[in-house]
């Protein structure tokens, strides 16, 4: 992986992104989910960084946030099944201690920077307790510059919730077109596009409402995306499974989950996708490795299935951490390797629990 990530850097810097062959994407989006691999996110905004370093009793500083991102991303052996990770507009401007910026220590240990471009959710006007995202404006410029500062995908998310009268079409119609729009703006500058259309787990829904909604969802981004032009072979979709609302009576098994996520995506996913990472989505850390270990195990699948988890990949690194960030550095790091080594035997259907 080393030399691939190098490969990809080294190939495409002398020219313009925006001349990047579609062969180019495609192996970038192929490297993202290699076997046995996938990906963390640590591309939380400063006010979400806030709210979990406040949770664990750490001051939400720049220094600070920097030390722990680099904390994740240098874990020792990590790489072994991290292809890449998601960084935000702060972390990809910093560089690790040793002054060596995120990005270039990425690449040089074979890991794909990526970033995330999307501007966060606001109300959908005229559809109360529904939210679109926001960030198209002056997005090509944007990704031009994160292209510059090493980034070689991109990350947009869009949320979905399930309610007695939600989603309505129109707002799965205005978060899959802006989606598809993001999507094709960053195969112009030469970025594979991670599209997320996140369905929420709040609620008390059952799995087949989840079921119901997510192949709606699904169905929708594909057309928008076709319709943008965009070229499938260089994209990756952050999928959420197909789980019962949290405050649901009846809980689903983990052969309920993976059984129902697979056939969704069958049903909506066309095979020629690269592949498809999962999103914890608020899943114990336990859960969500176990959900991608069986779906794999029930495999072959027409894509690679495998991971871009973030507080299930960070959130016991987290409290380490924080109860002695000198002390505990080492063991932190050791709890990243561990996550990041659970989900990646779980991208291959051999995660033993």
């Amino acid at each position: 992986m080393p030399g691939c990530a190098q490969a990809i850097m080294r190939d495409s810097l002398p020219t313009r992104a925006i001349h990047m062959s579609i062969e180019q994407l495609a192996e970038i989006a192929r490297a993202m989910v290699a076997p046995g691999k996938g990906i963390i996110a640590i591309d939380e905004s400063s006010g979400t960084c806030k709210k979990r370093f406040d949770g664990v009793g750490i001051e939400c500083s720049e220094e600070n946030r920097r030390a722990y991102r680099e904390l994740l991303l240098t874990a020792p052996n990590a790489n072994q099944y991290l292809s890449g990770a998601i960084l935000y507009d702060e972390t990809i401007r910093q560089s690790t201690k040793a002054g060596v910026p995120f990005a270039k220590y990425m690449l040089d240990n074979g890991m794909i920077p990526g970033i995330k471009v999307d501007k966060g959710t606001v109300p959908l006007a005229g559809f109360p307790g529904e939210l679109v995202t926001e960030g198209l404006d002056g997005l090509r410029d944007r990704l031009k510059e994160y292209y510059k500062l090493g980034a070689r995908f991109a990350k947009w998310r869009a949320v979905i919730t399930i309610g007695d009268e939600t989603p309505s079409g129109t707002c799965i119609e205005a978060n899959c077109h802006a989606l598809a729009r993001y999507a094709a703006l960053c195969q112009e500058q030469g970025l594979v596009p991670m599209v997320e259309p996140e369905v929420l787990m709040d609620g008390d829904h059952d799995i087949e409402a989840c079921y119901e909604v997510t192949e709606v969802v699904l169905r929708s981004l594909f057309d928008a995306l076709y319709n943008n032009n965009v070229m499938l072979e260089g994209t990756i979709l952050k999928a959420s499974m197909v789980v019962p609302g949290k405050d649901c009576a009846e809980q689903a098994s983990v052969e309920e989950v993976a059984e129902s996520t697979l056939m969704c995506l069958k049903s909506a996913v066309p095979a020629i996708l690269p592949g498809i990472v999962f999103l914890s989505g608020g899943q114990s850390d336990d859960a969500a490795t176990a959900h991608l270990d069986a779906m794999n195990r029930m495999g072959p699948n027409p894509w690679p299935l495998s991971f871009s988890y973030g507080r299930a990949m960070q959130q016991a690194a987290l409290k380490l951490w924080a109860a002695d960030m000198t002390g505990n550095y080492a063991k932190a790091q050791a709890t990243v390797f561990e996550r990041a080594k659970a989900n990646g035997l779980a991208a291959l259907g051999e995660w033993e629990g």
